[in-house]
């Protein structure tokens, strides 16, 4: 029983960092994920329960993680991040189900909580972009009208891009002066920004997040719980 469980575990593990790392890849590349390419590895990791002798303690906890279905659907739905993403979390339950080497807690909602710990990364990286840019005295508010608050919150979750990539333009125009536009973006009905010049926030592939949260559940399980549980 043990020996099974320690198999199941393994070939799991390995099969979910494998969906996740070539998925980030894949994302990166192209920005678009087939459905088929998470229905197959979750298919596998589902048909891996059957590795075991006794199946019903596998199908009880991977039960147990599906809790995360509905949430993270709804948050793709109102558009807070991809439809592959979702997808993800939902197959990443199936595969290796609050899989962690680490002695402290996990839940169903691990991989996401732990992601969005990452989530800040970004905001710091804006911060340098923009503080470097004021450095070289560039006038990265050229022709806006805008408050000093609505001018640091564009430096918290964007910047002034020359050629835009893969990003979300945070700017408008009305009555021919220049605005921000901080309103969130729909991860999928949202078209990426190609002006130059312009002021954008980055579409970061959240699935490399939920990557790097997943890594971080196998080695110290969820940051946020086991915190709140030592504090």
């Amino acid at each position: 029983m043990i020996e099974s469980l320690l198999n199941y575990n393994i070939i799991g593990v390995g099969l979910a960092l494998a969906m996740l790392i070539i998925g980030s890849v894949i994302d990166i590349w192209k920005r678009e994920i087939h459905d088929y390419y998470w229905i197959g590895f979750g298919s596998v990791g589902f048909l891996l329960i059957f590795i075991n002798s006794d199946v019903l303690p596998y199908l009880l906890n991977m039960g147990m993680a599906l809790i995360i279905a509905p949430f993270v659907i709804f948050i793709w739905r109102i558009g807070l991040f991809g439809g592959a993403d979702a997808f993800a979390l939902i197959a990443l339950a199936v595969i290796a189900p609050m899989a962690t080497f680490s002695e402290n807690p996990v839940t169903p909602f691990t991989p996401l909580s732990n992601a969005a710990i990452l989530f800040v990364m970004p905001f710091f990286v804006n911060i340098l972009r923009n503080v470097i840019s004021i450095a070289r005295h560039e006038n990265i508010f050229e022709g806006f009208e805008e408050s000093k608050f609505k001018k640091i919150c564009a430096m918290l979750i964007g910047y002034k891009a020359k050629n835009p990539k893969f990003c979300f333009s945070i700017e408008k125009t009305e009555k021919g002066k220049k605005k921000l536009n901080l309103t969130v973006h729909h991860a999928e009905n949202e078209e990426y920004c190609t002006k130059p010049d312009t002021w954008i926030t980055p579409g970061i592939p959240y699935l490399l997040l939920i990557t790097g949260g997943f890594i971080m559940q196998l080695l110290w399980g969820d940051i946020l719980l086991s915190i709140f549980i030592n504090s």
